[in-house]
């Protein structure tokens, strides 16, 4: 492994240094192996991992590509992680939602669109109690992705995208149902809304953290 992780490290001071940019095609493998200094199978193996974490694209009969980077692409290793945690180990994950999420909501709040403002209030439609944990699934994943992505910051909406399983979500709205919490869920989803619409970031940063806390306390309840 420690040959594998040379050759990981040498490719990505490649890609730092910039003599490998996004979308540049890598040298045959032989060739590159040589400039490195390392054995193929070594390449190889490094090249596999790179591919996993979509830092490269292996095109077969094509060649080996640098992926676009973006930090959206980056973060799908995380999102496999985040699904397969159980237990106690979703309440660390809602720990950095909660750090994280207010601080979008209130950057979103100076920086919200009234196009943005209505496909927020768009999501509210025809969600009530009847509404089938799938579609409420849908409802609270839209609902907080377009609040990260008014924020206008790829970075963070990025690392909140991959954090918000769907899994977890699936088990925490099942939760909700069963106890009937779902008109107040959606009553804090409503005063979000009214904050980002009047540009209060503070209001919004704060019904965020509320919003989070207290699923996270229900959370804690129910494992």
């Amino acid at each position: 492994m420690a040959v594998t992780d040379e050759a990981i490290t040498k490719i990505k001071d490649m890609i730092i240094s910039g003599e490998l940019a996004a979308g540049d095609r890598l040298p045959p493998e032989k060739e590159l192996s040589e400039k490195l200094g390392l054995s193929r199978s070594s390449l190889r193996e490094a090249v596999k991992a790179l591919e996993i974490i979509r830092v490269l694209d292996v095109r077969r009969g094509d060649g080996t590509y640098v992926t676009s980077l973006e930090p959206k692409l980056l973060t799908e290793a995380m999102t496999f992680i985040v699904d397969l945690h159980q237990d106690r180990s979703i309440l660390e994950i809602f720990e950095v939602r909660r750090i994280l999420e207010p601080a979008a909501a209130a950057m979103a709040a100076g920086r919200i669109t009234d196009e943005q403002i209505a496909q927020l209030r768009a999501t509210m439609e025809n969600i009530d109690d009847s509404t089938s944990v799938e579609q409420l699934v849908n409802h609270d994943l839209v609902f907080h992705g377009l609040i990260t992505a008014a924020a206008n910051n790829s970075y963070l909406a990025s690392v909140l995208d991959a954090l918000s399983s769907s899994t977890v979500r699936a088990r925490i709205w099942r939760g909700l149902t069963q106890e009937k919490a779902v008109d107040r869920t959606l009553s804090e989803h409503g005063a979000i809304i009214e904050a980002l619409e009047r540009g209060d970031a503070e209001l919004a940063k704060s019904l965020l953290t509320v919003h989070i806390s207290g699923v996270e306390h229900w959370l804690r309840q129910a494992l």
